[in-house]
């Protein structure tokens, strides 16, 4: 069971014990139920059986049908199971019903997932996101359900309000929710400055984007060793990366240097899963609408995957819930150790090959990054006045700079520049 230090952290006693459920009716739930046990397995619940039930629509008391509830509660005893999680969304009568006929806690799949998300929020706004989303899947429950939906420790699903042993009564819920927002509203603008400093600055963004487990946090450290800026000091600046859905929840940020005026913010954001609850995604769309504003997207691909197509499709489903806005992409199929050819890329995007384990790749993904966002420079020659010193300093900054020299009359600057740049600076452009 789950019990709680002085500083309300969690403790685990043991393992939980669980029995996976899944409901067909509407087409093949194998790949469902498949992602359902790994994200059981990334919260600490070791299945020991699966059951699925196929129906032409989902039974109203207790979704899978009053004989098949028979049959796993004779499961559940026979197996000493103490959680069953469905694949399905439940309705809290629903909790209820299958709570009283199978004596153990039931959980469904959008529990499970704000379970963990719970757990691996470390920033005070991921903190924020995950207890906004629990307390709007628990709202509409609250009737003839509400002490169940309380109830402390005891078992996974009750990380965050459940911890503070939080009212469930409507107007409390209403006016937490109203704080909440207010709150991450406030964290909103102060993004909204960092993002206008950053646009002021010239610095491009990068994101990286994909499936939970497709290898972003592992791409975003071989970029950072690949970095001028962090050579030595790479371990410092790496984020977590392990073999695991969810892995990392809070985006990450890092600065990223490859070569002279070559210079990038590089975004390390939330994975995606399929059924991922809408008032989760609608909780991070602060934190997601990073993805939106960055000049380019690197969708990082599982190639090891035997349904990549199927996780590519969720991936661009829910970015298009965030943006209608078309940001160039690239499709960085990762993982090319474990499989022995490379797949074809049906997306329409550039595509590139990469092992972020092995280094296999990461040249050509580094290259094409600069391509897309240092690839509109042109190559001028600048005559700058001494007395405007700080344009000189800006362009050697940003700019690709081949040849610096001290005239008469200012510092001569021979290189590549922006665009935009050049625009802004032409009095001063001259020729070699």
């Amino acid at each position: 069971m789950i019990r709680f230090n002085e500083n309300n952290e969690i403790i685990r006693d043991e393992e939980y014990n669980a029995i996976i459920v899944g409901l067909q009716w509407k087409g093949d739930i194998s790949r469902s139920m498949d992602e359902l046990e790994g994200l059981c397995e990334a919260d600490g619940i070791t299945v020991a059986g699966r059951v699925e039930q196929s129906l032409k629509k989902p039974d109203n008391a207790t979704l899978i049908g009053s004989g098949k509830v028979l049959e796993l509660a004779e499961l559940v005893e026979n197996m000493d199971i103490d959680t069953v999680v469905f694949n399905d969304e439940l309705s809290g009568a629903q909790i209820r019903n299958l709570e009283n006929a199978l004596g153990v806690r039931v959980i469904d799949r959008t529990i499970l997932i704000l379970d963990i998300f719970a757990d691996r929020a470390t920033s005070p706004e991921g903190k924020l996101q995950v207890e906004l989303a629990q307390l709007q899947y628990r709202m509409p429950r609250l009737t003839g359900f509400g002490k169940s939906l309380s109830r402390l420790g005891g078992g996974i699903g009750t990380r965050g309000p459940g911890e503070n042993k939080l009212e469930t009564d409507r107007r409390h819920i209403s006016a937490r929710i109203d704080d909440i927002r207010a709150e991450l509203k406030k964290i909103s603008k102060n993004r909204e400055v960092q993002k206008t400093e950053r646009d002021r600055s010239g610095i491009p963004v990068v994101a990286l984007m994909g499936y939970t487990n497709s290898g972003k946090s592992a791409i975003m450290n071989a970029l950072l060793a690949m970095s001028s800026e962090f050579q030595g000091t790479v371990e410092s600046k790496e984020v977590d990366s392990k073999d695991m859905l969810f892995a990392t929840l809070d985006a990450q940020h890092r600065k990223i240097t490859l070569g002279k005026g070559k210079d990038f913010v590089l975004i390390d954001t939330v994975g995606f899963v399929s059924g991922l609850p809408h008032g989760l995604v609608e909780a991070f769309k602060s934190t997601l609408e990073e993805v939106r504003d960055a000049d380019l997207l690197i969708h990082v691909v599982d190639t090891s995957y035997e349904n990549r197509d199927f996780q590519i499709e969720v991936t661009e489903k829910v970015i298009g819930q965030l943006t209608d806005k078309k940001t160039p992409t690239i499709m960085a199929y990762n993982k090319m150790d474990l499989v022995d050819e490379s797949p074809i890329d049906a997306t329409g995007n550039e595509a590139v090959y990469i092992s972020a384990k092995t280094g296999q790749g990461m040249d050509e993904l580094a290259d094409r990054i600069c391509e897309h966002i240092f690839g509109g420079m042109e190559a001028k020659t600048l005559l700058i006045p001494y007395d405007k010193g700080s344009i000189t300093s800006y362009l050697c900054e940003k700019g690709q700079i081949e040849e610096m020299t001290y005239e008469e009359t200012g510092t001569r600057l021979r290189g590549r520049f922006k665009r935009e740049d050049l625009e802004r600076y032409r009095n001063y452009e001259v020729t070699d």
